[in-house]
């Protein structure tokens, strides 16, 4: 099959981290490369999940329409898939957890690590609650934004604990949205770190958001909308 060859990586990648026991104990063993496809979706998927509880549903991986056209080559895609998903379970990468909705029972996915194993027990306990797969032809969500702590990592640096803690309470006091178009605006200044981000946030805040000057409201007249502090600031206005 003759296809266009990789343009290559742009020079600021977003990059997803993988066990380095992945490479050294289950690549060496891994033969399907289905299950390979599979696996390294499923790292980069639940890496991105912003749930307490990080797994997938068969439904979350049917539904991609990239990783199903990627399992498509040899035939049926979603026998494929189950395939991948059972070779994985069986080599031990991946835990799998049953449980019943509606009287219906639905697989759940997880990283066989500390986490999932934990994660995996109290799915099978019914501590879990499973999101409703979507409807047919029900539209698509929209990919959740990236977490402040990937954005750190691309477009600033290595992440330090004291670091992490700053930035878990940014993440409850500013709205998703806000913050990557923060980072954003920060890299196209090359005004590459926290101290300057934290600023145009606090800018933000204070002084209202609009589409004119940065930071400030240029449709509304008088004082600008503040907001108030907190996981839900970005709704409430005082």
């Amino acid at each position: 099959m003759n296809r266009e060859p990789f343009p290559g990586f742009p020079a600021r990648s977003s990059f997803t981290p993988v066990p380095d026991d992945f490479f050294s104990q289950l690549l060496p063993e891994t033969d399907s490369l289905p299950e390979l496809k599979v696996l390294l979706h499923v790292f980069w998927r639940l890496y991105r999940r912003k749930r307490d509880v990080k797994f997938l549903t068969f439904e979350d991986l049917a539904a991609d329409g990239v990783l199903m056209k990627g399992l498509a080559g040899d035939g049926d895609a979603e026998a494929a898939l189950h395939a991948a998903l059972q070779s994985a379970v069986d080599h031990g990468a991946l835990l799998r957890a049953s449980v019943e909705e509606e009287g219906q029972q639905r697989h759940l996915y997880f990283v066989n690590g500390e986490a999932g194993r934990e994660a995996a027990a109290r799915a099978e306990a019914g501590e879990i609650s499973v999101p409703r797969p979507p409807r047919a032809g029900a539209p698509v969500k929209k990919p959740d934004l990236p977490n402040i702590f990937v954005l750190y990592e691309q477009n600033i640096g290595v992440l330090t604990a004291m670091m992490a803690e700053e930035l878990r309470e940014a993440e409850k006091q500013y709205p998703p949205a806000w913050i990557e178009e923060a980072f954003r605006e920060a890299v196209s200044l090359n005004k590459r770190s926290w101290r300057y981000i934290s600023r145009i946030l606090e800018r933000w805040s204070t002084e209202g958001k609009g589409h004119g000057e940065p930071g400030r409201d240029t449709g509304k007249k008088g004082r600008p909308g503040r907001y108030f502090t907190g996981k839900y600031g970005h709704i409430v206005q005082r």
